[in-house]
C-alpha cells in the first residue's frame, strides 16, 4: 500500500510537468493510479511528441510501443450472465447499453428479464456511446530513460475523404514507431502520414482486410489452400458458415466442496 502511495504522488508530480509543457494541448484520461495516460488530437500529436521527447522535464526518449484501439462497439455487454465478465467471451449474441438490475440478471446466455428498448431507441444508445470518441485512435507508450518514468499518449485518429483513419507518423521523432506504426496499419487500417514505408508486416501479401478491427469477420474473408492441379497456392473466398459461440457457464462444481478436501473423510 505505501508502494501504490509513493507511485500515485511520483505520477502527480509528473503530471503536474506535462502540464505546464502542454497545457490546452492535451487532456488528461482516467488510469490507474501508477499510471499517467494523456490523449491528444491529431492536428496536435507531432508537435506533442516533439515536446515530450525535448522538454528537460520530460526527456521521454524512448518509444517502448505503439498500439491501436477500435471502439466499434465501446460499450456493449457482451453476455448478459452472473459468471460471464465483460472481457470474456468474445462472441456475444446480446449488445446491452443500459445498465441492467441485479435482479433482472439473465440465465446462462439468456437476455433478461429487462423493459425491451425500440430498434432506433438502441440504435442510439449504441451510437451515443460510440460517439464519445473517433472509432480509431493510437497509443503512444513513453519511457523516460533520464527521469525513469512512463506516460501513455492517446492519439485520436482523423478520417481521409474515403472514412478512413488518418492521423501523423512520429517515425522522425523516434525510429522505433517505424515497424510498430506498420503493425498498426495491417492490423487495424490506420493510414500514418508521412510514414516512409507504410505497408503490411505481419499478415501475408494477398491477405483482405485488417483482422484486429472489430467488424472483421471471425473466419476472415479468404483461405488459401494447395491446388495440386495448379501447383502452386491459391487464394479462394472462405467457405466457413459463421455462427455464434455460446460459453458454457459453470455454476456450481462439486469437485471443490470443502468436504471433499477434507482428507479425514472417508472416500
Amino acid at each position: 500500500m505505501r508502494n501504490v502511495e509513493a507511485l500515485a504522488a511520483r505520477m502527480e508530480r509528473l503530471a503536474a510537468k506535462v502540464d505546464a509543457q502542454l497545457a490546452g494541448r492535451v487532456r488528461r484520461v482516467p488510469s490507474l493510479r501508477h499510471e499517467l495516460a494523456y490523449e491528444v488530437d491529431a492536428a496536435q500529436l507531432h508537435d506533442v511528441c516533439v515536446t515530450l521527447r525535448d522538454a528537460p522535464d520530460l526527456k521521454f526518449e524512448m518509444l517502448m510501443d505503439i498500439a491501436g484501439v477500435d471502439y466499434l462497439v465501446y460499450g456493449r455487454d457482451e453476455w448478459q450472465t452472473h459468471s460471464a465478465t465483460r472481457s470474456g467471451f468474445s462472441r456475444g449474441r446480446v449488445a446491452r447499453i443500459l445498465p441492467v438490475q441485479e435482479d433482472n440478471e439473465a440465465g446462462e446466455g439468456g437476455r433478461g428479464e429487462r423493459p425491451e428498448l425500440g430498434a432506433m431507441q438502441e440504435q442510439a444508445a449504441i451510437e451515443a456511446v460510440v460517439a464519445k470518441r473517433p472509432r480509431f485512435v493510437v497509443a503512444y507508450q513513453l519511457l523516460s530513460i533520464t527521469h525513469n518514468w512512463r506516460v501513455r499518449l492517446i492519439g485520436l485518429c482523423e478520417t481521409d475523404e474515403t472514412g478512413e483513419p488518418v492521423i501523423d507518423s512520429v517515425v522522425d521523432v523516434w525510429a522505433s514507431a517505424n515497424w510498430f506504426e506498420r503493425e498498426a496499419f495491417d492490423l487495424y487500417g490506420i493510414l500514418f502520414r508521412g510514414h516512409p514505408d507504410l505497408r503490411r508486416i505481419l499478415t501475408d501479401y494477398g491477405f483482405v482486410g485488417h483482422p484486429f478491427r472489430k467488424d472483421f469477420p471471425l473466419s476472415g474473408n479468404v483461405e488459401v489452400r494447395y491446388d495440386p492441379e495448379k501447383k502452386r497456392v491459391v487464394y479462394e473466398p472462405v467457405n466457413i458458415v459463421p455462427r455464434v459461440l455460446v460459453p458454457k457457464v459453470i455454476r456450481e462444481d462439486h469437485r471443490y466442496e470443502p468436504a471433499l478436501r477434507d482428507p479425514n473423510i472417508p472416500r
